[in-house]
């Protein structure tokens, strides 16, 4: 089976690319709402006990995390020491049911792929990717983004440039939906005749 990460930098349309994988037929993992899971179950407890205040009625308050850790890289590498390990977890029996299900494809919805090393677990790393202004419009278009806030973000994540240039695949996300919607296609018919690694993504 194969296994390709699906990636790209804030509001370059990667939830979109994601939809039409998933209308196509093949599986997705969304880390995002595997993260969402998290924060409003058992998670939400170990989240609050490392930064307290940040739960609201047993759920997490995203926007309350985010002011704490935003900045503050030493209680963001705290947030992940404590979040990645079960999304890995949750990613891992997600493949396993895909490998089961006899799937010839699987995709990983990981927006910091590349960051965190992840693009050396998968078979195909595929990136999202729309000109910067757009991309900045888009983002700056969202509830409680500032422009402060959307460059804290973009500074840790690894530049569009960098990212297309080591994607085995690139999704064009600043035309027409249809646009974006053959390059998905295209990338499919393309990978399900290839071979994937026996290993699974951890």
């Amino acid at each position: 089976m194969i296994v390709a990460g699906l990636t790209g930098s804030i509001a370059m349309g990667k939830s979109t690319a994601a939809a039409m994988f998933a209308e196509f037929g093949a599986p997705v993992f969304d880390s995002d709402a595997a993260v969402r899971a998290l924060y409003s179950g058992e998670g939400a407890k170990v989240v609050e006990a490392a930064f307290p205040g940040v739960a609201v009625d047993g759920h997490v308050d995203r926007d309350r995390l985010s002011r704490i850790v935003l900045n503050d890289t030493t209680a963001l590498r705290r947030l992940e020491d404590l979040i990645h390990p079960a999304v890995a977890a949750m990613r891992g029996d997600f493949l396993s049911r895909a490998i089961n299900e006899g799937r010839r494809i699987a995709i990983v919805d990981v927006p910091l792929l590349f960051e965190t090393g992840g693009d050396a677990a998968v078979d195909l790393a595929v990136v999202v990717s729309a000109p910067g202004a757009q991309q900045r419009a888009r983002a700056l278009a969202r509830e409680g983004m500032s422009e402060g806030k959307l460059d804290a973000i973009l500074a840790r994540q690894i530049s569009d440039s960098e990212k297309r240039r080591r994607a085995h695949f690139v999704i064009e996300t600043g035309g027409s939906l249809e646009r974006t919607r053959a390059q998905v296609a295209q990338f499919l018919r393309a990978a399900v005749g290839l071979e994937g690694r026996k290993t699974r993504y951890a």
